[in-house]
């Protein structure tokens, strides 16, 4: 430890130059920081270091207060604070001091004051704003080392508001001579879209410049920015693919300078940055994949190396080639990759092994089969780490064969875990895989039942509130309702029975709430005997509160008729004086309701657990109430974040932008609070990949509303490679066996006996049955929908799941001539074939992406597969003639042609209704018979998909055109919204035809005019809290900008100016009646600054990035 010591003694004054003499290689006797180190470093408590650290920060407090003490004594002072900062004691008092450093220093001294700031602020901190100026000065210095401090300490920290103000400067630094200037600014720019992502949106041309820079340092800083922008939207950035790709040969073929090499691997973390960006290019994306299919055989081949750093490389390669459109020979080289890093003794690559299957079964469950028994071994490791990856890996291969084994492995490592976040993560993953292919249900109420002891009070609220929302709601049939809450009876009274003194209070809790709802159901227990049990949990001291409340509801159920009147009055006796409020109030009731059967009976009526309870969430019954109190002099309401803002601007630094203000009684809102948090499943908390797979996980302050649950992940269906395609060779394994090497550090050997191999065997035999029978056993293929035991009863109320109908030919009677369209066809995002990356015309999309799927073994037994082609002016016309009556009048885009061949050809366009918006798509039939059971699928994830027309016949005749309509609305808002569809039909006397495709609508298609009194919107304002702020660009008009620039908003984005007041104006729209946004303007500076507020978090940013395209725009 000594040595170390002296070492960093010996460091410290090349590194901070504190000692008088240039070139000095030890520290001076005289250092005061050499000195207080080595007083720690011979201390032998920590009461005495807490003595000398605070005598050292007294001493250091006199001198930085001293008039007299100079910039290089400061400088050194700082040193001490930063160092005492370090070891956990508060040193505010010199924070101050140290932007008066970096604000008068030279250049040295400079750096130690940025350093202290960087340490000692956050980017909230009150103080930031002091260093805005000096940050201003520094950047337009023509010091290097100057403006290179000001843009690292721009990218680490800086206030969110004044980023505006030295925007235009870090933008200029993109153009600098030094290659260190530009990575700097470019790194710069990647925080500022991850802390304001719209206040960038109109310098992306520049992020495409900086990936094209000379320099490799400034290519890979801008691929951070890349990295997020496509994982928010790839359809936006398709056409940069052949830009990585080539990045990534010239990175693989070793033509970077060799500093960038890392144990003799080229660039490994930017082969690995880049190939992430390709997995998500390449998704659902035929043409951009097979551009990469070249570079990743490369990347796969030149991967021979025995180091962490190949094996890193590896593992995203397979990643990527299971993520992007399949290719054959590439899929077997990966599978052998995987292979060999799950049959390596070394633990580290076993569980990569592991995390690369884990990702991949759902593709290929075959995989999962070659290593059986080796998954099986991995059940038994001695490393926890791999235990639990192995039951991620089971849990994504469950099905309704292989359930009951694997579900009591999970829980097998239940009992025997004492990691409290394995423990809340398995236990949703049980009670998921119990609901979903329970066999019975005694197998189902008893796995339920473990869950609830093993978890304990650990388990997430979600989980007993389904498990209870599930036994009322019921399902399909009547009968299995009655056995199922029937056997839960039985069941919880026989644990009451035998002691439930060790039960978890949660378990207590359901236990309480099943007996009180459905113990009537058995004949043979009478009320008395369950109140008695009831109330023996009220004795028990390990009760809590919540617990008591529960018994005391159930005991009010089931106190009807005079059952147990003495017990009942005598547990309301003891807890209607109890300290706790809500006892009291459940012992009122309790009293109360045992004493009027009549009133009992209308309260809590039996069947009342299975009627659906209405909620008015407005509380509009308070509206009178409400309305003579604010007429009386009382307080409009403020929201709790409202509140705290202006509680912290009374006692803090006013933040906010000068120039921003809105009128009087128009407060304003933190931008920091207009993002809604968003609850992560807790249950993919194991695994890294495991984003595409929803598991249950919840928290008492966040919810997923409106988040679909899927199981399985989007990928294309199963298919062979086609009789056109080259013979493929063999290729040589992309990386030695690891399994051969003789490094074995970490591993664990053992000599099974034939047992113990029979009894893995047959293990084996019931964890993988089923995987061979899947339909999800072809690559890249989506698995059918398992029949879900326990299916909750269908809702009245409209759904986003995929609607199914058929299609037929319309009436003859439409023929009327549509308007001209009224859209900007750039907002639908349509390019011709030619313009896609030059690629043939069979591989372009208009307006989305499709393929084709033969369910027939012969290729030859169908018509050619289905590719968009652009319809003519007379094509056009023809399906504008099939238009509904009701929707000719109304104005629509340009119909566009999504798949075509010989027999079908699908085209759609969209129509603005004043509610909604409305798809209609056109089926053709181009052949000369008659295609048979048409059927067309559409969903997405943030529209909400209903069938609007008819279902038609089960027939299409030859040259005739089959409508559909769709009705579209809005449930979470977003740029531009991605339909994913799918059209099936069936040939004369021929196999079954499927092509999925997509369509893309802007957010622009839903605006619509809110119109607003200026009292109102007012009002509104004040209402709403999620907010975003940003300065436009005015229209030329020596008249009047402002009023030239909303007349262009209102017309091309349909908003309702409520009224101009000078320099000033307020905006309204909305995409439905409960989605309003209300945006104010302003004139500032030769720009408008624009502040839009919005109830739906991401409504804001969305229209704003639509106001800045609609200015941009000619």
């Amino acid at each position: 430890m000594s040595d170390v010591v002296e070492k960093t003694l010996t460091a410290l004054p090349s590194l901070l130059s504190l000692d008088s003499q240039p070139g000095s290689a030890k520290l001076s006797s005289s250092s005061k920081l050499g000195n207080l180190i080595r007083g720690i470093t011979e201390l032998t408590s920590k009461h005495e270091e807490e003595k000398l650290i605070q005598r050292e920060l007294l001493l250091i407090k006199e001198q930085v207060s001293s008039p007299n003490t100079t910039m290089r004594q400061m400088k050194e002072l700082m040193v001490r604070a930063i160092y005492c900062e370090m070891l956990g004691y508060g040193v505010s008092f010199s924070y101050i001091h140290a932007i008066k450093l970096a604000q008068q220093g030279n250049v040295l001294e400079k750096r130690v004051g940025y350093l202290a700031v960087s340490l000692f602020l956050n980017e909230g901190h009150e103080l930031l704003l002091l260093l805005v100026n000096t940050v201003l000065k520094d950047l337009q210095s023509t010091n290097l080392i100057e403006v290179c401090m000001a843009l690292t300490v721009v990218s680490q920290m800086f206030p969110k508001d004044m980023i505006p103000a030295i925007l235009p400067l870090v933008e200029e630094k993109l153009n600098h001579p030094k290659e260190i200037i530009r990575r700097k600014a470019v790194l710069a720019l990647y925080k500022f879209y991850l802390i304001a992502p719209n206040q960038v949106q109109h310098i992306h041309n520049k992020f495409r410049k900086a990936l094209c820079d000379k320099d490799p340092g400034v290519m890979s800083a801008s691929l951070h920015i890349y990295m997020q922008l496509i994982q928010e939207n790839p359809e936006g950035y398709k056409d940069l693919a052949p830009s990585f790709v080539t990045i990534l040969k010239q990175v693989v073929a070793g033509k970077l300078p060799m500093d960038f090499n890392y144990h003799s691997v080229p660039a490994p973390w930017l082969q690995i940055h880049l190939l992430r960006i390709l997995s998500s290019l390449g998704k659902s994306d035929r043409s951009t994949s097979e551009i990469m299919y070249e570079i990743l055989d490369e990347s796969l081949r030149r991967a021979e190396m025995n180091h962490n750093i190949t094996y890193a490389i590896l593992y995203e390669c397979v990643k990527c080639v299971y993520t992007i459109h399949p290719k054959s020979d590439l899929l077997e080289k990966a599978a052998k990759c995987i292979g060999n890093f799950v049959l390596s003794p070394k633990i580290n690559l076993k569980y990569l092994g592991l995390k690369a299957l884990t990702y991949v079964v759902q593709q290929d469950p075959k995989l999962a089969l070659q290593h059986q028994m080796t998954i099986i071994e991995c059940l038994d490791h001695p490393d926890l780490i791999i235990k639990r990856e192995t039951l991620e890996l089971l849990f994504r291969i469950t099905n309704e064969q292989n359930v009951t084994v694997i579900v009591e492995k999970m829980l097998d490592f239940l009992r025997i875990s004492k990691d409290d976040h394995t423990t809340i993560d398995l236990v949703g993953k049980v009670a998921e895989l119990a609901e979903k292919y329970a066999p019975d249900n005694e197998w189902f109420i008893e796995t339920m039942n473990t869950v609830f002891s093993v978890g304990g009070d650990l388990l997430q609220p979600d989980i007993p509130n389904s498990f209870l929302k599930l036994l009322s709601e019921g399902f399909d049939s009547v009968e299995e309702d009655k056995k199922l809450r029937l056997f839960a009876v039985n069941s919880y009274v026989s644990l009451l029975e035998g002691g439930p003194s060790k039960l978890p209070q949660r378990f207590l809790q359901v236990i309480c709430w099943v007996l009180g709802e459905f113990s009537h159901l058995r004949e043979d227990l009478e009320p008395d005997v369950v109140l008695r049990m009831l109330a023996k949990l009220l004795d028990m001291k390990s009760s809590s509160s919540e617990t008591k409340c529960r018994v005391l509801m159930a005991m009010t159920k089931l106190c009807s008729g005079g059952a147990a009147l003495a017990l009942v009055q005598d547990v309301s006796e003891t807890y209607s004086s109890s300290l706790d409020t809500m006892l009291r109030q459940r012992a009122q009731e309790l009293q109360i309701l045992s004493q009027d059967s009549e009133l009992q009976a209308k309260v809590l009526p039996r069947s009342a657990s299975m009627e659906p309870v209405e909620v008015d969430s407005s509380l509009s019954f308070l509206d009178g109430f409400v309305s003579e109190a604010l007429a009386a002099g009382a307080a409009p309401y403020k929201p709790p974040h409202q509140r705290q803002e202006e509680l912290s601007r009374s006692k803090a630094l006013n933040m906010g932008p000068y120039g921003l203000s809105l009128p009087i009684g128009m407060s304003s809102c933190s931008i920091a609070d207009r993002q809604s948090p968003t609850l992560l499943s807790i249950s993919s908390g194991l695994s890294g990949d495991s984003a595409d797979f929803s598991h249950k996980g919840s928290s008492a302050a966040l919810k997923l509303d409106g988040v679909k649950r899927l199981w399985g992940r989007d990928g294309y269906l199963a298919k062979k490679e086609t009789a056109e395609e080259a013979p493929q060779v063999e290729a040589a394994s992309p990386v030695r066996s690891l399994s051969q090497r003789g490094d074995t550090d970490g591993s664990v050997s053992q000599t099974p006996t034939p047992e113990c191999d029979q009894e893995k065997q047959q293990l084996a035999s019931s964890l993988f049955v089923g995987l061979a029978s899947q339909s999800s056993v072809c690559l890249m293929g989506k698995s059918e929908p398992t029949s879900q035991r326990f299916r909750r009863k269908p809702k009245a109320s409209g759904s986003s799941e995929p609607m199914s109908n058929a299609l037929a030919s319309p009436s003859d009677g439409a023929d009327n001539v549509l308007p001209k369209n009224l859209l900007d066809s750039s907002d639908l995002d349509v390019s011709s074939p030619e313009q896609a990356h030059g690629l043939p015309r069979d591989l372009a999309a208009p307006n989305g992406s499709c393929g084709a799927e033969e369910e027939s073994a012969d290729p030859m037994a169908g018509p050619p597969p289905l590719v968009p082609a652009e319809p003519s002016a007379h094509e056009d016309l023809r399906l504008s003639s099939h238009l509904p009556a009701e929707l000719s009048a109304l104005s629509h885009s340009k119909i566009t042609s999504l798949c075509s061949n010989q027999s079908l050809d699908v085209s759609a366009c969209h129509v603005q209704r004043e509610d909604s918006v409305v798809l209609v798509v056109f089926v053709s039939n181009r052949s000369d018979f008659c295609l048979q059971q048409i059927r067309l699928q559409v969903q997405s994830e943030e529209l909400e998909v209903s069938c609007a027309s008819d279902c038609p016949s089960e027939e299409l005749k030859s040259h005739s055109v089959a409508v559909c309509q769709y009705s579209l609305t809005v449930k979470r808002p977003a740029v531009h919204f991605d339909l994913s569809a799918t059209v099936s039909w069936q040939l004369p006397a021929g196999s079954p035809q499927t092509a999925p495709f997509s369509y893309k609508l802007p957010l622009t298609g839903f605006i619509r005019a809110l119109r607003l009194s200026t009292e109102e919107y007012g009002a509104m304002w004040l209402a709403y809290s999620h907010d975003t702020k940003l300065n436009l660009t005015l229209i030329d008009d020596d008249q009047d900008p402002l009023a030239a620039t909303l007349r262009v908003l209102k017309r091309k984005l349909q908003l309702h100016l409520v009224e101009i007041i000078g320099v000033e104006a307020i905006v309204a729209c909305c995409l439905q009646q409960d989605q309003p946004c209300l945006m104010h303007c302003r004139v500032h500076a030769g720009m408008l600054a624009v502040w839009l507020r919005s109830p739906v978090p991401d409504l804001p940013d969305c229209l704003l990035y639509h106001c800045q395209r609609a200015l941009q725009e000619p």
